[in-house]
């Protein structure tokens, strides 16, 4: 015989409201969501070269070599990471694309696009949801640093 929890069937999104929300991120589309570029594969590895070959000839410049620091491709790859993320994420900002001028370019009339990030939208807000549930036990005792303090006795008000 099935219990309780056989019956329910599919479980419920983990908020009554993510369809709520998501709904609402959706309608400010058009105001609130940009594209932008992002470089990827051998362009992001091209500029850390640059960047890394750049950083050791300037320590090198100034007596700092493999030779006389060992360690310092650490630092040197750590460095190029760090120069070619902000060059890209700069170049990446001044070329934003509302969704209105996506679904333009793409010859998009059914809004699909938007589907699309709306189905997404709800899955990774139900997704935040669980990880935060799933470790919302231990959250009592980490929030302990924020309760009130207790004053001295026979002194409160």
């Amino acid at each position: 015989m099935p219990n309780d929890k056989d019956s329910r069937g599919s479980p419920e999104p983990m908020s009554s409201h993510a369809d709520g929300v998501t709904g609402d991120l959706v309608k400010l589309m058009p105001r609130d969501l940009v594209f932008v570029m992002r470089f990827m594969g051998e362009s992001q590895h091209r500029l850390q070269s640059h960047f890394q070959d750049f950083i050791q000839a300037e320590l090198a410049a100034g007596g700092v070599t493999m030779e006389t620091h060992p360690m310092i491709h650490l630092f040197i790859e750590s460095h190029a990471i760090l120069l070619r993320d902000f060059v890209f994420s700069g170049v990446s900002l001044t070329r934003q694309f509302r969704v209105d001028e996506i679904e333009r370019l793409t010859g998009d009339t059914t809004s699909m696009i938007r589907v699309d990030i709306w189905d997404q939208l709800k899955s990774h807000i139900e997704t935040a949801e669980k990880q935060f549930q799933s470790q919302a036990g231990t959250l009592p005792k980490l929030l302990s640093a924020f309760e009130k303090p207790q004053g001295p006795s026979g002194s409160e008000k």
